[in-house]
């Protein structure tokens, strides 16, 4: 019990509580657009974002970081659309191309910096927790960003939300009753890449998707409203928040983002084989219509 009432898992907790579920929320919407992959490209794309930002400023500040994440995410999301828009290469194929891409650029960025003398002023350690996450280094300033972004991200969901679910299920329909699809398009990629872009200390670049992907997907094995999906995605993004915050806590080594990711998954799992809509309950309904 003494670990639940220490400072450093109330930051831990805190920080990825808030993360995982305004990510939760955020990607349900991606889910039911069809592009679940776009956080997984803007995810590696934001590392060389990080990179970039601490050569120009030589400072690891959250802040900085975040901005310089955001860029480089954007930037790739615009050469994807444009290069699937203007050739004939495929969206999948293309999320691959720039995945890669930029994140071997950032790696290539991070090779520089080391042992230039240029940058021996400012640390460059802690820019690797960006590739995996490490959420136990996280301080109280990464924190206040991260429930910043999500409580601005909610934000904009509240505020929009008739606007978004009319454009991701009938983009005709919402273009006919007046609705600026393309500002709604614009509003749904900055909550991503924002998310996105916070969560990289936390998550890491190759795992932030994960926190988009896995809650709606056990969401969707309980029910088909869009409503219930989006609270009990919220809740198991929540509660597995919870419970590898407290996992990563009292076992040194246990790196917290991994941890809730596999608490995730594990639900995630667990609903597809006993969900509402999950494998048993199928198979019940088939064998009773025979």
């Amino acid at each position: 019990m003494e670990v639940l009432a220490s400072y450093s898992f109330m930051i831990i907790s805190v920080g990825t509580i808030f993360l995982a579920i305004s990510s939760a929320i955020i990607g349900a919407l991606n889910l039911y657009k069809g592009q679940s992959l776009i956080g997984d490209a803007i995810g590696h794309s934001t590392f060389p974002g990080v990179v970039l930002a601490f050569m120009i400023f030589q400072s690891r500040e959250p802040f900085m970081l975040f901005i310089g994440a955001m860029v480089t995410g954007g930037i790739s999301y615009f050469l994807i659309q444009l290069s699937s828009k203007n050739s004939k290469v495929r969206l999948d194929a293309n999320l691959a191309i720039f995945l890669s891409g930029f994140f071997g650029l950032g790696m290539v960025l991070k090779s520089i910096i080391q042992g230039n003398a240029s940058y021996q002023n400012a640390s460059q350690s802690g820019l690797e927790n960006y590739i995996f996450g490490q959420a136990a280094y996280m301080l109280e300033k990464d924190v206040k960003l991260i429930i910043v972004v999500s409580v601005f991200v909610i934000t904009l969901f509240v505020l929009f939300r008739k606007q978004l679910i009319a454009v991701i299920f009938d983009r005709e329909f919402a273009k006919t009753i007046g609705v600026n699809t393309r500002l709604v398009d614009s509003i749904l990629l900055l909550m991503t890449i924002a998310l996105v872009s916070v969560g990289l200390k936390a998550v890491g670049s190759i795992l932030i998707s994960s926190f988009l992907i896995l809650p709606c997907v056990a969401a969707n094995h309980w029910s088909k409203k869009f409503g219930v999906v989006l609270i009990i995605s919220s809740f198991i993004a929540g509660i597995s928040a919870i419970i590898g915050a407290y996992f990563s806590s009292i076992y040194n080594g246990l790196s917290t983002g991994p941890t809730i990711i596999l608490i995730m998954g594990l639900m995630t799992l667990i609903s597809m084989v006993v969900g509402k809509y999950g494998i048993l309950r199928g198979r019940y309904r088939l064998e009773n219509k025979r």
